[in-house]
């Protein structure tokens, strides 16, 4: 049997402003909306080209995540440039959004940092994994 990781499903609080976020920092789009209300109201986001790869699901009608501290629990976006990670950290820091500041860390984790989601969910930016854009190979 093959299996295909399809899509993540993220419970959040107000649609429109978790669409704003995931467009603006992760450069994602919405390519498909459906019903209205809370409990009921989805988007589904995705990369440019890979619409029927993998989406990311925003369901409304959830609350603000509750972290513990040093829970290391987050969605991890590639850029291809190590200068996108130092942007990204900018535009968080700017929109007070900002959670780990950029830092370069052994291989295979990579230069990277990680904004906070509307609903509190932390979402990474790295450069130099062996993964996606910008993915280095093990020296």
């Amino acid at each position: 049997m093959k299996t295909s990781f399809t899509h993540c499903a993220l419970h959040i609080e107000d649609l429109d402003r978790s669409i704003a976020f995931y467009e603006r920092f992760c450069r994602l789009k919405v390519v498909r909306r459906h019903g209205d209300g809370a409990n009921d109201a989805a988007a589904w986001l995705a990369e440019e080209g890979r619409e029927t790869e993998f989406v990311l699901v925003l369901l409304e009608g959830g609350k603000k995540q509750d972290r513990i501290d040093g829970d290391m629990t987050h969605y991890g976006f590639a850029v291809a440039d190590r200068s996108d990670v130092d942007r990204i950290t900018e535009d968080g820091r700017s929109a007070g959004c900002l959670l780990w500041e950029p830092q370069q860390l052994p291989h295979p984790v990579g230069y990277l940092c990680a904004l906070e989601d509307p609903d509190g969910y932390v979402i990474e930016f790295s450069y130099g994994q062996p993964l996606g854009p910008g993915a280095e190979p093990e020296a």
